[in-house]
């Protein structure tokens, strides 16, 4: 049931439920990494058809728009979000910025980067290498936002943040945590490159965060994600095509 509810908050596709209580919704971050590779892997067989019939670049392009609308730009948002707050002089202004619902100039501006860097890092790749990327992005940018979870205070005692922390299974999360990044490193060289570029990226956002609003939200979590799906495309794009998904 946790998967189904996992599948409910991260996706608008049909199959999920929402969870009746607090408890049911820290119960479902540890099938967060789950429910990431299967979206990779949807969003990868969509990149694999379209191959066969258009350019790399567009068959990217379509694809990553594909995974946008399976997770309603979930956290794509939270990414607008984030960048859009940190205009704010104060935390309390900040945080005021984040949970208005209008997207401004850094808002978009990161939203295009992201976009961008991912559409030109998947073109880069064979079509079965693309589709082996791409369910680890996914999985890999989910498993680094729920260490973030287990690990950092939220900002603010309300919100989804909150809600799903308040009670998170701690050690599941580590396990299924510590299962992506042993997929990671028997990935060879971009899988470690990529995992390590998501967890700096993450350490770097969670320090930010600290800083700016004196702790994690749900946004910054989706802003988490969207730079570990950043990071492991753009390092397959770099090493796969020297190294393959292996080691030697």
């Amino acid at each position: 049931m946790s998967f189904r509810h996992a599948w409910a908050f991260l996706t608008r596709l049909p199959g999920g439920a929402h969870p009746a209580d607090e408890r049911g919704l820290g119960m479902s971050v540890p099938w967060f990494p789950v429910v990431g590779a299967v979206i990779g892997l949807m969003i990868g067989m969509v990149w694999l058809g379209l191959n066969e019939l258009v350019s790399p670049l567009t068959s990217a392009t379509i694809a990553v728009m594909v995974g946008v609308m399976i997770t309603g730009a979930f956290h794509e948002d939270g990414l607008a979000d984030t960048a859009d707050s940190l205009g704010g002089y104060t935390p309390e202004r900040r945080l005021e910025i984040m949970k208005d619902s209008r997207v401004g100039t850094f808002g978009v501006l990161a939203l295009v980067f992201s976009v961008l860097v991912r559409v030109v890092a998947l073109a880069a790749l064979d079509p079965v290498e693309g589709v082996v990327a791409l369910v680890m992005a996914h999985a890999v940018g989910r498993s680094i936002a729920t260490i973030v979870m287990a690990s950092s205070p939220a900002a603010s005692s309300t919100g989804l943040g909150q809600s799903y922390t308040a009670h998170l299974p701690k050690p599941a999360v580590w396990a299924i945590s510590a299962v992506i990044a042993g997929c990671s490193v028997v990935g060879g060289p971009a899988g470690v490159v990529g995992y390590g570029l998501a967890l700096v990226g993450a350490l770097l956002i969670v320090a930010l965060a600290r800083r700016a609003y004196g702790g994690t939200t749900g946004d910054v979590l989706g802003a988490i994600e969207q730079v570990g799906e950043m990071a492991v495309l753009s390092a397959a794009a770099r090493l796969v095509a020297e190294h393959g998904w292996q080691w030697g």
